[in-house]
């Protein structure tokens, strides 16, 4: 259980450091394992589901929150990057 946790503190703190996008998959992906471990052995898919869809809300969330002034643009051949919003 300890290892659990500290790898989704581990993962959170990776996920501050990253796009918004990258951020949302850390996030659900963490929160994935979370919601698989604290969920009892009947309920580990439904507790993993529940949990990447939370933490990937949060990890949007979190990745938006570091670039308050950033968009992500994307150009004509499909190619996305982040400019000041305009």
């Amino acid at each position: 259980m300890k290892k659990t946790i500290l790898l989704a503190l581990l993962g959170l703190g990776a996920a501050a450091c990253v796009p918004a996008d990258q951020a949302t998959l850390g996030g659900a992906a963490t929160g994935a394992v979370l919601g698989a471990a604290v969920s009892d052995s009947d309920d580990r898919v439904e507790g993993a589901i529940i949990g990447a869809a939370v933490g990937g809300v949060a990890g949007n969330l979190i990745g938006r929150a570091n670039t308050p002034n950033d968009c992500i643009y994307q150009d004509a051949y499909g190619r996305r990057y982040v400019a000041r919003c305009q």
